[in-house]
């Protein structure tokens, strides 16, 4: 079992940035990638970014060149988000594979507004 626990979100204007945080606990062990998904309300949701255990990244291209996903050594990962967008506002939500098993957390809501 693996417990993942977002912070960070909150309310931000247009251009700005914020950081998400994820943290997980558990049988951090057994976790192979982890990532980041939002949905906006009334949208499905979807990919944003991902990390490996070899911290190899890629980015969904709504994100690229504005969002830099990251990971220390206490299996924490980390959401920079440069240049908000108002498209941008949704819940985050943090998730990892491990064991063949997805797990997510609860989510952090971000909203881009002026």
């Amino acid at each position: 079992q693996v417990q993942l626990v977002e912070s960070g979100g909150g309310l931000v204007q247009p251009g700005g940035s914020l950081r998400l945080s994820c943290a997980a606990s558990g049988s951090i062990f057994s976790i192979n990638v982890m990532g980041w998904y939002r949905q906006a309300p009334g949208k499905q949701r979807e990919w944003v970014a991902q990390i490996t255990s070899s911290s190899t990244t890629t980015y969904a291209d709504s994100v690229k060149g504005r969002f830099t996903i990251s990971r220390d050594n206490a299996n924490t990962v980390y959401l920079q988000m440069n240049n908000l967008k108002p498209e941008d506002t949704a819940v985050y939500y943090c998730t990892a594979w491990a064991g063949g098993v997805r797990y997510w957390g609860q989510g952090t809501a971000v909203t881009v507004s002026s």
